[in-house]
């Protein structure tokens, strides 16, 4: 083999690796992470396992969705501020970052892989200096460590089971909270429990309408039945008892009978509260408010709105965060730091009904006496429509040309 790989001018570390695989899982020989955890978890990963609550898949979609939604833009600080919409990090993440994905399904998939296991990898191929391609990394393709020379270094598993090594200059690593600075913590890891506890209580579940008795209740007689009393009472309970249309009618019991209801029910089999209980673990895992996972405890009216607000301020903008200094650390170089910075535009998640929208637009425009802060093009821009080519609309105040004051304005 090394003879062949000197004609070949293959590395020695680009061999491939002993394979496996089991039920589509494939593992990159024996120290992969991936078999680890399928023989401690069974054949279904703790992943699998995760996507599958739905209180979890419900948050996930929501988070990841929502961050992949809303545009990220380079802009240029200063007074004028200003979208670089000719640069190629801009292009990057607000037009086509590769050859195969948008940039809502770049996104969305780096921030579900940084949601279950607290590092999002993404390659970032270059011509010369100018980054051209954003390539995403599976889970488990990637090992990052800091050198001694405090520099990231990222070990990588290619598709051929090869490995190569990454500088920080080549790696967009998006990490969540961590103690050493260096990986993030995985909530999948330090959530199994909970995802193992609602799994039993699905499972019990599941056992109360395979296993369990369903009976409401038990009718109860002093002596035996003859054989034409019981045929009669069992083909009464079936035909004019039973289904739907028959709910709340009354029974008529012969010879003595007694009906007593049973004391627990199937609804109470359910263990309601439990489930309640692990889908708030859910909700507090991930942030996001329980109406937004379907539970009924908010009624969607003027509240909601409140929530909204409450799950981008405290769930969705550290993530805003996160993802524009990762990107401005990665994509541009330490001169363009000074001047150019990355920022999501999260006004699309916050905004509200038509009214709101107007009553706003009219104050910006110093309606009311208040003082303008927004020209009209650039309502215009909010409300995406085209910017209107007249200098008046350029510039603070009423586009009609009447200045805006506390003083009521003359009569003419």
């Amino acid at each position: 083999m090394k003879l062949l790989d000197k004609i070949l001018g293959r590395k020695p570390e680009t061999q491939s690796r002993p394979r496996a695989s089991a039920e589509g899982i494939t593992f990159q020989g024996l120290d992969d992470p991936a078999l680890l955890e399928f023989i401690r978890n069974g054949h279904m990963t703790s992943a699998n396992r995760m996507v599958r609550n739905m209180a979890a898949l419900r948050s996930l979609s929501l988070i990841s969705n929502g961050l992949g939604m809303l545009p990220i833009s380079l802009y240029e600080a200063g007074s004028d501020k200003k979208v670089m919409r000719e640069h190629q990090a801009h292009k990057l993440i607000r037009v086509k970052p590769n050859p195969w994905q948008t940039p809502m399904e770049f996104k969305s998939q780096m921030q579900l892989l940084l949601e279950t296991e607290g590092n999002a990898y993404a390659r970032i191929i270059r011509s010369g200096t100018r980054p051209i391609h954003l390539i995403p990394f599976e889970k488990g393709r990637v090992q990052a460590k800091l050198g001694s020379n405090y520099r990231m270094q990222y070990t990588c598993t290619t598709e051929n089971g090869g490995q190569l090594t990454l500088d920080q200059e080549e790696i967009l690593h998006i990490r969540e909270i961590s103690f050493d600075g260096v990986l993030g913590l995985s909530k999948r890891q330090l959530s199994e429990e909970v995802f193992d506890l609602a799994a039993s209580a699905q499972r019990a579940a599941g056992n109360v309408f395979k296993t369990g008795v369903m009976a409401g209740g038990a009718i109860e007689v002093p002596n035996a039945l003859s054989d034409k009393a019981y045929q009669r009472m069992k083909e009464s309970l079936a035909d004019e008892y039973s289904g739907a249309e028959n709910v709340n009618k009354w029974m008529i019991a012969e010879e003595g009978a007694k009906a007593n209801r049973f004391s627990s029910n199937a609804k109470d089999a359910q263990q309601i509260e439990n489930r309640n209980h692990q889908i708030e673990e859910v909700a507090r895992l991930y942030g996001v408010p329980r109406p937004l996972l379907m539970m009924d405890d908010t009624s969607w009216g003027s509240g909601i709105e409140q929530l909204a607000i409450f799950f981008v301020q405290f769930t969705m903008s550290p993530r805003f965060v996160c993802w524009e200094q990762a990107l401005a650390r990665s994509l541009l170089t330490d001169r363009e730091r000074e001047t150019l910075y990355f920022k999501t535009n999260e006004r699309a998640l916050l905004r509200g009904t038509l009214k709101d929208q107007s009553e706003y637009f009219a104050k910006a425009l110093g309606s009311g006496g208040h003082q303008p802060w927004h020209t009209a093009n650039e309502i215009r821009d909010l409300a995406e429509y085209p910017a209107d080519p007249d200098p008046k609309f350029n510039t603070l105040g009423d586009p009609s040309g009447k200045k805006a004051s506390n003083e009521p304005q003359k009569a003419t």
